[in-house]
């Protein structure tokens, strides 16, 4: 797995409110252009966020379902992004004084993109991630 960490300097539970909200997909993650509905028990476990990945015109719409969630510090994702395949993306928080280090670990696990070996696949993935954390902390920490 891809892991990437950054300190944001915000709670973590501002931080989970932008997790939370299901609209603000395309705004932190990397290659998610636009958002087409959010499940209303988001980020419940089995809740689905429907997005759209690309650009225009060539989007192509997909899901991201939770696995896990530990309301405050855990979401177990299955992000699908088709015709790449689909990815595992395990986001954790834990409190660090009165910042919070994000972690966030992806790995491929099925698809065309599971098909590229780990050490090729990972540093991809560990570069889009790092600037998925960077805009996750720039809406976490202009809440505050």
């Amino acid at each position: 797995m891809a892991v990437v960490e950054r300190l944001v300097q915000s709670p973590s539970d501002t931080i989970w409110e932008v997790l939370g909200d299901g609209w603000l997909y395309p705004v932190w993650v990397v290659g998610a252009s636009r958002m087409r509905e959010v499940d209303d028990s988001w980020p419940a476990v089995g809740a689905e966020l429907h997005h759209s990945v690309g650009a225009w015109p060539a989007l192509l719409d997909d899901t991201t379902q939770v696995l896990e969630c530990e309301p405050g510090t855990h979401l177990l994702l299955t992000a699908r992004g088709w015709p790449m395949g689909e990815a595992r993306v395990d986001i954790r928080l834990a409190p660090e004084g009165t910042a919070t280090r994000v972690r966030l670990e992806e790995d491929a696990v099925s698809g065309p993109g599971a098909l590229v070996p780990r050490p090729l696949r990972s540093p991809g993935i560990a570069w889009r991630n790092t600037e998925t954390l960077r805009r996750l902390a720039f809406l976490a920490e202009r809440r505050r």
